[in-house]
């Protein structure tokens, strides 16, 4: 592993679409969402081919600009907001987004249009968090979100980290991040030392990593992952039209992650984003599909397939028998208001 690697790759990371279209020999779709590719990625966009899995998730499409459908904050973080970044939405954990930057725009992002608009929510401040973690001692888990917590710097990070530790109430840490598969590199020596640094000030660390198609595996990320199993290595994926929605890609990704010690933990149900409900299925489609997920795979290798409520309350189970018929609602890509069978599970 090269030290510091990384931040080269992100900062040399292709911004700008006469660039990116130079480099794929194609003319692309012009929409409103910014562009950003690492440049290792944008080659293996060129050498898989622009209807690929990762093309679709990265390069732009002339269906982003379908504004009509969708909605601008689909899963209601903003109903749970507090200041400096915090989200509270379930009693003993909470979110806290310490960035808006990511190491590359999805095309998909559930948080697209909050973080194109600048919107109050992903405003961080350290001062904020530890203000509020003084009045609320029933949060025991403190969930890293973004943008993505990874790319900030080791100095941040031991910062945000050593504010957490001097909780006693906090328990858990959970770092959810899109780096790791991104920008490999990042998992180096230096990032290792400062996570086992506070190994005994947590009972666990966990790190969610997000991947959803076994393409952005990369040998790098096999190799650099492994120091990292000492800690608690979730995965969370999103189901996507087009690119992972079939049993063969699921199934493939799971195995290959399972061989690195990563417990799939998320199947998301695609939320009803404005300008990418290109990506969206029909949830009876994606419990079709979940459902012959639990006969291609042993259970424990199988994660929640869940569905964000964009009313705000949370988490809930996607796929149920017809024995469970608890009701719940969720609004459609119109804005109208349906009841669908869930089961609430925690965050």
């Amino acid at each position: 592993m090269i030290q510091n690697s990384w931040m080269s790759d992100y900062r040399d990371s292709i911004k700008d679409q006469s660039t990116l279209e130079s480099l794929l020999s194609t003319t692309l779709d012009k929409t409103p969402y910014p562009i950003l590719i690492p440049k290792h990625i944008a080659q293996k966009i060129k050498d898989d081919g622009l209807d690929s899995p990762l093309a679709k998730q990265f390069i732009p499409s002339r269906l982003e600009n379908d504004r009509e459908a969708g909605l601008i904050d689909p899963i209601g973080d903003q109903k749970f907001e507090k200041p400096g970044g915090i989200i509270h939405r379930y009693k003993n954990r909470i979110l806290y987004s310490p960035t808006t930057i990511c190491p590359i725009n999805c095309r998909y992002c559930f948080r697209k249009n909050e973080l194109f608009e600048n919107l109050d929510t992903f405003k961080a401040s350290l001062k904020e968090l530890e203000s509020y973690l003084q009045t609320h001692i029933e949060v025991e888990e403190v969930i890293l979100t973004g943008g993505d917590p990874l790319i900030l710097s080791n100095k941040k990070l031991k910062e945000i980290l050593t504010t957490l530790a001097t909780f006693k109430h906090i328990k858990y840490v959970r770092i959810h991040s899109r780096t790791p598969i991104i920008l490999p590199a990042r998992m180096d020596e230096e990032l290792l030392e400062l996570f086992k640094g506070f190994e005994n000030n947590f009972d666990t660390i966990s790190i969610a990593i997000h991947v959803n198609h076994e393409s952005e595996i990369s040998e790098e990320f096999e190799k650099n992952i492994i120091p990292f199993q000492r800690f608690n290595l979730l995965s969370q994926s999103v189901l996507l039209k087009g690119v992972n929605d079939n049993i063969e890609s699921l199934v493939n990704l799971y195995k290959r992650i399972n061989k690195l010690k990563i417990k799939p933990y998320y199947l998301h149900h695609p939320d009803l984003v404005k300008g990418a409900m290109h990506f969206y299925i029909p949830l009876e489609l994606g419990r079709k599909i979940y459902g012959t997920l639990r006969d291609e795979l042993p259970g424990w290798l199988i994660p929640h397939y869940i569905i964000d409520s964009s009313l705000g309350t949370g988490k809930n189970l996607a796929y149920n028998s017809e024995s469970l018929v608890p009701t719940g609602k969720i609004l459609d890509r119109f804005g109208q208001t349906h009841s669908i069978d869930i089961q609430k599970i925690v965050d």
